[in-house]
């Protein structure tokens, strides 16, 4: 006979748990337990969700950002998880992803090159491809848009400079900032990091355009390409 949530101590159940100690309290298994709610004949919530964490082929503990590239197709793999708790996960997943991002750029102000590192890198520091983005801001370093412009590989982003210049040049923005990743984690730039910084620089100067930094994002550090990291804009 299997053990059921409901015949196990109050703290050992998850929703209890959690109204009794908070959220912070449960672990990564008990907080996907509530998610996919119940388990099978044989397992409970809990012990479905330690399998789903189980996927993880980092063999890092407590790393949970596996996640982002599970599929439904891949959850459904494991047995008691159907269709309508992968997709349950896959959803819960895209809103966290989602409160990550910034929200409201047109009054966030930018005062210096961590300011921008910040907002970017729970958005770009576990991309398993390069990405880059151009933030455009007004004359008073207030954020206008976030454009991504490139989508490229493992190891590279194709960026060109009348990308980057149709888009200020469109939105009449006069100062810019190019961010990109480097899904390997480390932040230094290479020569090509280099050689389209001074491109982007040089273009974007002939149209009255200034770039104010290029920034490479890593595993939870960055570095400028232009400037040191405290660097103000």
């Amino acid at each position: 006979m299997s053990i059921k949530l409901k015949d196990l101590p109050i703290i050992e159940r998850p929703y209890e748990k959690l109204e009794l100690y908070g959220a912070e309290k449960l672990t990564n298994a008990e907080l996907l337990a509530i998610i996919i709610k119940t388990g099978t004949k044989e397992e409970t919530a809990v012990q479905l969700a330690q399998r789903i964490l189980k996927i993880n082929e980092t063999n890092i503990k407590d790393d949970l950002t596996f996640l982002q590239d599970t599929s439904i197709s891949e959850l459904m793999k494991i047995k008691g998880i159907g269709r309508v708790k992968s997709i349950q996960l896959i959803a819960t997943i895209e809103l966290a992803k989602r409160i990550n991002k910034p929200t409201n750029s047109n009054i966030i102000k930018i005062k210096s090159t961590e300011d921008i590192a910040k907002l970017l890198m729970d958005e770009l520091k576990n991309e398993k491809r390069e990405r880059a983005k151009l933030v455009l801001l007004n004359s008073k370093n207030i954020i206008i848009k976030i454009k991504e412009i490139s989508y490229g590989g493992t190891n590279f982003a194709y960026i060109e400079p009348k990308d980057i210049l149709y888009e200020a040049i469109k939105i009449q923005a006069p100062k810019i900032i190019l961010v990109h990743n480097h899904p390997s984690g480390d932040t230094k730039p290479s020569k090509s990091d280099y050689a389209i910084t001074d491109r982007i620089y040089e273009s974007a100067s002939l149209m009255g355009i200034e770039l104010l930094d290029h920034i490479i994002i890593g595993n939870n550090k960055y570095e400028s390409v232009l400037y040191r990291k405290e660097q103000k804009l």
